[in-house]
């Protein structure tokens, strides 16, 4: 068996069908977000990064670094060991006690990854159960996914925010058999947000546990920066909160905030919990001081959300194709992955702006898009920038722009 080629010719299909990822090599510098150094072929070159995941900029906050810096210098850079053996620390600690409280949760657990938090604990908690069936929103994350199977439960899948096919699947199940509803509050694709009160009221009247992934709303929604269901006011009626450090917050790692009995359980029987080495102590203390600052901070939340409008008040202007959901993630629709890479490409070399293209599996194919997250440190003229160096190009390569079927979205267009 000649292995080597097998995997060449698998990389080659990814290549023909225009799915192959190019990764740009970009190097952020602090105090210059958005900005970054990309180290092309042709040598280091300025860029403005438009599709970063720390959407407030605060992996670069005072704050969190002066918290890191601190901490490595007084406990060193690794966590010691396994939650269990010795990487339990005070501080990571005192980020649990934090994001509890943030939640207004009898607890937080705190995993490596958000990742990681949702395989560990859906795959804990389906097993403990009796019987279990899981009812997950037909968009739910890969990281949903793989907790569901690793649990080893009947998955049921629910077409994407639509509560009355989800409730024609609770009825037909018996009321007494163990149930879990799974959805996240903001879909990082399309940018759309779950009716998490419907879904809250189905999961009453059919006995159905419930678990929200806030992994995209975090640190961005509600007064605290507690999410979507923060600012809904329904905290206290979601069962499981799932969350990360990794976007919103600037860090990284994944926690989930819930009752006591739940976090100890999957405490205990979560293997990716149980056999993973804990995070360390200076990116806990990172974490706690950026999770600290945005719970007393609106500044950030308000200018980001400032420049989104700004953002689809000049897409619209130009006549582009995007989805208008009304989060902080603002998808410009393309329809062909070829072009889209494309135009990622031309923006980059032409522009010096970077936004990765969002292709086939992230996304459907023929929804193909580029996935824009201003943040508040992008300035107006940053955006009319961006939006007339896009125009110009889509008129060049004149793209499909086949926009998403969700019917919570439309394509805007002049």
């Amino acid at each position: 068996m000649d292995y080597q080629s097998l995997f060449k010719e698998q990389v080659n299909q990814l290549k023909t069908e225009n799915r192959y990822r190019l990764f740009a090599e970009l190097e952020r510098k602090v105090g210059e977000h958005p900005h970054a150094i990309w180290h092309s072929d042709t040598g280091p070159r300025d860029v403005i990064i438009w599709c970063s995941n720390d959407y407030l900029g605060m992996g670069q906050s005072k704050q969190s670094i002066k918290a890191m810096t601190e901490s490595a210098n007084n406990h060193g850079t690794g966590a010691g060991g396994t939650r269990n053996i010795s990487g339990t620390s005070h501080t990571i600690v005192a980020l649990e006690s934090e994001l509890a409280s943030l939640h207004r949760k009898e607890r937080a657990l705190v995993f490596t990854s958000g990742y990681v938090a949702n395989e560990a604990s859906i795959s804990a908690i389906s097993a403990l159960l009796d019987n279990p069936v899981i009812f997950s929103d037909s968009m739910n994350h890969a990281s949903i996914i793989s907790g569901i199977r690793y649990g080893r439960a009947e998955k049921i899948i629910f077409r994407h925010n639509d509560v009355e096919h989800l409730e024609t699947l609770l009825k037909v199940q018996p009321y007494e058999r163990h149930k879990v509803i799974i959805f996240e509050s903001v879909y990082s694709m399309d940018g759309d947000v779950s009716p998490i009160e419907k879904i809250i009221h189905l999961a009453k009247k059919y006995n159905a546990m419930t678990y929200l992934d806030e992994v995209h709303a975090v640190g961005m929604y509600g007064s605290e920066g507690g999410g979507v269901a923060q600012q809904e006011g329904l905290e206290s009626e979601i069962d499981i909160l799932q969350g990360t450090l990794g976007k919103a917050f600037g860090t990284m790692g994944g926690y989930i905030a819930a009752s006591d009995a739940i976090c100890d359980a999957v405490r205990g029987y979560g293997s990716g919990f149980i056999f993973t080495t804990a995070m360390p102590p200076p990116l806990a203390s990172a974490a706690l001081a950026s999770v600290q600052h945005l719970r007393q901070s609106q500044m950030e939340r308000d200018a980001q959300q400032r420049q989104s409008r700004r953002l689809k008040k000049r897409l619209r202007e130009y006549g582009m194709p995007f989805l208008t959901g009304n989060t902080h993630i603002v998808p410009v629709m393309v329809g062909d992955a070829a072009k889209c890479s494309q135009i990622s490409q031309m923006l980059l070399d032409k522009y010096g702006f970077y936004i990765q293209p969002i292709n086939f599996p992230t996304v459907p194919k023929g929804t193909e898009r580029l996935r824009i997250t201003p943040g508040p440190l992008h300035s107006n003229e940053m955006i009319d920038d961006l939006v007339m160096a896009l125009s110009k190009i889509f008129n060049e390569v004149n793209p499909p722009s086949v926009v998403s079927s969700n019917a919570n979205n439309r394509a805007m267009s002049a």
